[in-house]
């Protein structure tokens, strides 16, 4: 058996999600589709970095598979960007060592999140950016993103719903980054819960907009507790899986 690595992009509009579901077109059915096809109908099952949910983008999911065939890297990319769907897109594939696992090895990851000020609706951008026409203090984002940055409980700024008996994550860096028509947030730490992303994101556009203050968002930090927090939930279409990082090298 050969193990590969493949990095690929997928635009999450048309999925409910990376993960197979009892219903609904998934990423992870449609890579298996294509892989099972050309391992001559022999099921072949893939493992990703981590999930993402419904109508969330990935510029860098990491997944990996077992192959018993011979089959190039080379071929394994043609094959994989000719029997995938257009709202999939391969990056790259390699051959890797065999105790390589794409979501245990991860030791880092980003997420980027985009926000649009337009006051106008657009049809074009709405299943990519998140529209919020409203004026942002810049300081007092970053005041609160530094507070948030560090080894923290993130109990309060996860779903309740999140089944991971540990709330404890390294937050490396938040970003907060103007662009023309909006602001570009950037996440990268060690691991997130579920909606953690989002979460902080509707947290620091309320601290944006002067709904809450830097010092109201290290008391609900303090609080590990979900109902702390009185900001929305950030809506998922604007969320991008960035980038996955491995410490090791993992070329076979």
């Amino acid at each position: 058996m050969t193990r590969y690595k493949a990095v690929i992009q997928y635009d999450g509009s048309g999925f409910l999600g990376y993960q197979i579901q009892a219903t609904g077109r998934t990423v992870q059915e449609e890579i298996q589709k294509a892989l099972t096809k050309m391992h001559k109908g022999q099921k072949t099952v893939v493992n990703a970095s981590g999930r993402t949910d419904t109508g969330v983008h990935a510029k860098g999911q990491v997944i990996h598979w077992d192959s018993p065939f011979s089959i190039p890297v080379e071929g394994y990319y043609r094959g994989l960007e000719t029997l995938t769907p257009d709202d999939i897109a391969i990056v790259s594939v390699e051959e890797v060592a065999a105790d390589f696992h794409a979501r245990y090895d991860v030791s880092g990851k980003e997420y980027r999140y985009f926000v649009k000020r337009s006051p106008q609706h657009d049809p074009f951008s709405r299943h990519y950016a998140l529209r919020y026409p409203f004026d942002l203090d810049e300081s007092l984002m970053n005041q609160a993103a530094r507070i948030l940055e560090g080894e923290h409980d993130f109990t309060s700024f996860c779903s309740a719903r999140t089944d991971r008996e540990s709330k404890v994550r390294d937050l490396y860096a938040i970003k907060i980054m103007p662009t023309e028509d909006g602001w570009i947030f950037s996440f990268s730490g060690s691991g997130f819960l579920y909606n953690m992303v989002r979460i902080l994101v509707g947290a620091l556009l309320y601290v944006g907009q002067k709904k809450l203050t830097p010092a109201e968002i290290k008391v609900a930090l303090d609080k590990k507790d979900r109902t702390a927090l009185v900001s929305r939930t950030a809506p998922p279409q604007a969320l991008y899986l960035w980038e996955v990082f491995y410490e090791k090298d993992n070329k076979k």
